[in-house]
């Protein structure tokens, strides 16, 4: 917020350009009152908003509206990340979004270019899409094996967050996948297995995932990898995550998958592969669905 404001001070954004300010919190937005930062802002044409994860999230206001194009400096983007599939959003620095407002276009903030230090490794990502129609369901399985980094997000949308209580099951089953498989919710059966790739579970530690799987009967979730909030939110809905990197990497569409949860055995197609049995006390976190009804069995 001190770079925007620097850059804005005593200059105005853009005629038709709208920049939305969000304070983290209460704490930092009184902080930037008394630095007069939110006066910069105000005065340079920007619109405060009330502290919160605000439209980053897909909430509240400075939610795009359809065909505008955002520059945010947020920290994640796919299609609906701000809750609205037909909005373009780009993400970039405090002091570009700031460049950008006064011009109207992207702006590169930079005084002098070619001695750029660049700390870490650029890598290329994308954003993966299952189209309306396509079936990734074959037999019981879910097939999201060539998925990584597969965010709550996409499993639950932000849009969705404050207007359905992770206490609503029920209510959360129709929403899972919504902006990432649309067929999912319309498909899923009890006792299903979903398979996927590295980093499952990323993103906002929201609970609504895991609340609404476990509600369906999932059977299982097998991952090459897990993040590890989102693990614990499973077994605290009682979902079973399993880690296994071989056995996803084993599967092929239309392969049956089986498990053994007392012996530690997973089967695809022909192989079978081994996981340390599931501990007594995790066994019937599991079984009595989660570790609310868990405990007042204790």
């Amino acid at each position: 917020m001190r770079i925007a404001a620097r850059i804005l001070k005593g200059k105005m954004i853009k005629d038709g350009f709208q920049l939305h300010i969000i304070p983290a919190s209460a704490k930092i937005y009184l902080q930037a009152i008394e630095e007069g930062i939110i006066s910069t802002f105000i005065e340079s044409g920007a619109t405060v908003l009330t502290p919160s994860c605000g439209p980053c999230l897909g909430t509240g206001q400075g939610i795009p509206a359809n065909g505008h194009t955002v520059i945010s400096t947020a920290n994640r983007n796919f299609p609906g990340r701000m809750g609205n599939k037909e909005a373009k959003i780009y993400l970039a620095s405090p002091a570009t979004v700031a460049h950008s407002s006064l011009t109207g276009v992207i702006t590169d903030p930079r005084k002098f270019h070619g001695k750029e230090k660049f700390p870490f490794k650029i890598s290329q990502s994308r954003t993966f899409e299952i189209k309306p129609g396509e079936n990734r369901r074959i037999g019981s399985v879910w097939n999201y094996a060539d998925v990584d980094n597969l965010n709550t997000d996409q499993m639950f949308a932000g849009k969705h967050t404050y207007n359905i209580l992770s206490t609503n099951p029920a209510a959360i089953t129709s929403l899972l996948f919504e902006d990432f498989d649309p067929g999912f919710s319309k498909n899923v059966k009890k006792d299903d297995i979903i398979i996927a790739g590295d980093n499952f579970g990323c993103g906002s530690s929201r609970e609504h995932p895991s609340v609404g799987l476990s509600y369906i009967g999932i059977k299982a979730i097998i991952v090459k990898s897990v993040n590890r909030i989102f693990y614990r939110s499973s077994i605290n809905q009682g979902l079973l995550l399993i880690v296994h990197r071989q056995a996803v990497e084993a599967y092929k569409p239309g392969d049956h998958v089986n498990i053994d949860f007392s012996n530690g055995k997973i089967i695809v197609g022909s192989s079978t592969f081994s996981f340390e049995p599931l501990p007594d006390k995790l066994r019937q976190i599991i079984d009595k669905k989660g570790l609310v009804n868990y405990m007042k069995t204790i």
